[in-house]
């Protein structure tokens, strides 16, 4: 029976192409800017079994945790990664966009920068009026730049100063709250982009949550920008993901474990969460105290090890986010509560609404 399962998984994979993943999404709903109250997001909730929705608020999410439960959020913090500098030799404006830092070279980070052809290896880049000088080191795949920046003082104090929030390329307005772009959480700095299904929560729905007897657990993944990354393969099985760093301390790991034995429900909040846990899981078969790079790609045919539940914002077309809520809740389901959420209004994206 294994055998023939595994069979047909693959035959089910295999006739899987980019196109089942396509819905048509007006550019109005994408949400450009956060509500005023964090928890006055609209919620739909879809039942995965029976692919029923429901049309709530967000702040009525207290309504489908029951006690026991087990809410895990990822704690990362955004980094204000955005710099705009001059050239040195020339004064030419560049953008640099910090995406990860080098664990074995001390104020090394990989970048993006624009526009690429200005910066070649030696080129040295000003910032904040040679607050921070960083110089392009290498050029590694992809065309991304590995800059070292020197400084006086402290890096990250420097960065809140002359930084600005990485927002998506598909939000087109300025943020005035940088705070916004942050959840109410965030602890452990290093993401260049929010984990969106947290910004919804506000610290007074969190309390309520636990007063009811659910208990609320912290992770780690640092967000890469490769998250918005389109998927340029028609066979979706050979996309190759990006890696990002996460980190599980053993508070969490022991409420997890614990969670799983008394088969308590575990809901995710954010795709990252879900795939920290089902990357420690399918790793381990277990959780444990640990930290590492994750590559997983979730995509329907997948069997989830760690999470039952998941609190999600509306992704793009054709992503790989969209995807692994497919694995979760079936396409066929997933592909209509969006064509719903479309006919409905919800507000797409970043800033916008959430589903259960």
């Amino acid at each position: 029976a294994a055998k023939r399962k595994k069979i047909g998984m693959e035959q089910h994979m295999e006739s899987m192409n980019l196109h089942d993943f396509y819905y048509d999404l007006p550019e109005e709903l994408i949400a450009q800017d956060p509500l005023s109250d964090r928890s006055s997001s609209r919620l739909m909730v879809l039942d995965k079994e029976t692919g029923e929705i429901e049309h709530k608020i967000f702040r009525d999410i207290v309504d489908y945790l029951k006690p026991g439960d087990c809410l895990v959020v990822n704690d990362t913090k955004v980094i204000p990664a955005r710099l705009i500098g001059t050239k040195a030799d020339t004064g030419a404006t560049i953008e640099v966009l910090l995406l990860k830092r080098l664990e074995d070279r001390q104020d090394t980070w990989e970048v993006l920068v624009k526009p690429g052809k200005k910066a070649k290896v030696g080129a040295k880049i000003s910032f904040g009026e040679g607050k921070l000088i960083g110089e392009i080191i290498d050029i590694v795949e992809e065309g991304n730049r590995l800059i070292q920046f020197t400084y006086d003082g402290i890096f990250e104090e420097i960065l809140d100063e002359l930084g600005q929030m990485p927002l998506p390329p598909y939000i087109k307005t300025k943020l005035d709250d940088q705070s916004r772009y942050q959840t109410v959480y965030a602890k452990n700095i290093g993401s260049a982009a929010a984990p969106t299904a947290g910004l919804h929560f506000t610290k007074e729905l969190l309390k309520q949550i636990e007063d009811i007897g659910v208990t609320v657990c912290y992770i780690t993944l640092h967000v890469g920008l490769g998250t918005f990354r389109p998927v340029n393969v028609e066979d979706v099985t050979k996309h190759k993901m990006h890696s990002e760093f996460y980190s599980m301390n053993k508070v969490a790991a022991d409420i997890l474990n614990k969670a799983k034995e008394e088969n308590r429900c575990i809901v995710a909040v954010g795709t990252t969460t879900t795939r920290t846990l089902e990357t420690i899981m399918s790793k381990y078969n277990t959780f444990k105290e640990c930290n590492g790079w994750t590559d997983i790609f979730i995509y329907p045919g997948y069997e989830f090890k760690g999470i039952d539940s998941l609190i999600t914002n509306f992704h793009l077309p054709k992503s790989t986010l969209i995807m692994l809520v497919s694995a979760l809740a079936g396409k066929e389901n997933i592909m209509n509560a969006y064509k719903h959420a479309v006919e409905e209004k919800y507000r797409f994206f970043s800033f916008g609404d959430a589903m259960f």
